[in-house]
């Protein structure tokens, strides 16, 4: 499980570990670093399909589970963990993910909040450095001067930034949605809908490598989770054919009491005739019926027309996460 070991000095007691497969325990602790550093923060440093391929170490029973897949258990093929610790204790972690065919490795770290200052993030960042064979791609959620500080040490560009948009609930000053004819509404049924969806979806994000390459699996990691909740999930049809052309699936964060438009897509030939603004306003009278006061969505900068469709429907800059990378 183990793929190499290394001590990062000056720090006495300082090593970095880097695992293709993580013990339950190993990923709990992983978790609740996460979770602690997400209290002081306020917010996320590792994304949620980080998390979700942390969390499939805590039910894995098997190495054979995934027999001929060339993944057992929770590990995934491509998907590294590295730990940082001082002596016996936790201080840091790093993902790093390499399955895009044609886009430098992916990561993202956090330290222990009592524990930075000390170098331990430059140490995790040199070592993703290592392993990507410096190519690399880094995220820093939140855009925190440290994780900007942390990218120039390491001599990483920026070149993408994705902001999260909010808007208020109440009241719901949108127009009731208005649908392309021909085209009903309804929502998603686990297990009769799976492999229809999995196709639109990679048809609508083909220029998307995170979203597109969702399998089987992910969507089975996110039905699995808490918030999963069919009635919040629309799907378009057509009616002459009940072929998928669009869907809104919107997530609600209970304890946060924020609900969000989690994704929505449009296959290519149903784009350019309102359908995204109408499974929009769909998902978000849900949102508002469900009580919760505001809803967030998230957006690259770099896409002026639905930076348009979301400013106009009242949606405004709350923060954003930036990406780094290596010089290409």
């Amino acid at each position: 499980m183990t793929t190499d070991v290394r001590a990062t000095a000056p720090e006495a007691g300082r090593r970095i570990e880097i695992f293709d497969e993580l013990t339950p325990e190993q990923a709990r602790d992983v978790l609740d670093l996460i979770a602690e550093a997400a209290r002081t923060d306020g917010m996320q440093a590792v994304s949620e399909q980080g998390r979700l391929q942390l969390k499939a170490f805590l039910t894995a029973r098997d190495a054979d589970a995934a027999e001929g897949s060339g993944e057992g258990g929770g590990r995934r093929e491509g998907v590294r963990h590295l730990l940082l610790s001082v002596g016996d204790r936790l201080v840091g972690y790093a993902q790093l993910e390499d399955t895009d065919p044609v886009e430098a490795p992916a990561a993202e770290l956090v330290v222990d909040p009592a524990m930075r200052g000390r170098g331990h993030g430059r140490a995790l960042g040199s070592a993703l450095l290592a392993e990507s064979g410096k190519r690399l791609r880094m995220w820093a959620h939140g855009g925190k001067p440290a994780a900007r500080h942390l990218a120039q040490v390491l001599g990483l560009t920026l070149f993408r930034e994705l902001r999260q948009l909010r808007r208020p609930l109440a009241p719901l000053d949108i127009p009731e949605p208005a649908f392309p004819a021909g085209v009903a509404v309804r929502t998603f049924t686990p297990g009769r809908d799976d492999a229809a969806w999995l196709a639109l979806n990679a048809a609508a994000f083909a220029h998307h490598p995170e979203q597109g390459a969702l399998t089987q699996r992910d969507l089975d990691d996110r039905k699995a989770e808490p918030w999963f909740d069919p009635k919040g999930f629309f799907l378009a049809e057509r009616e002459s054919d009940g072929a998928l052309v669009g869907f809104h699936w919107t997530k609600v964060h209970a304890e946060e009491r924020l609900g969000e438009v989690y994704v929505v897509g449009i296959a290519p030939d149903a784009q350019g005739g309102g359908l995204g603004k109408a499974l929009t306003a769909t998902g978000l009278r849900h949102l508002a019926a469900r009580g919760l006061p505001t809803a967030m969505l998230y957006v690259d900068a770099d896409n002026p027309a639905a930076l348009r469709v979301y400013e106009g429907m009242g949606f405004t800059t709350h923060e954003v996460d930036l990406m780094y990378r290596t010089e290409t």
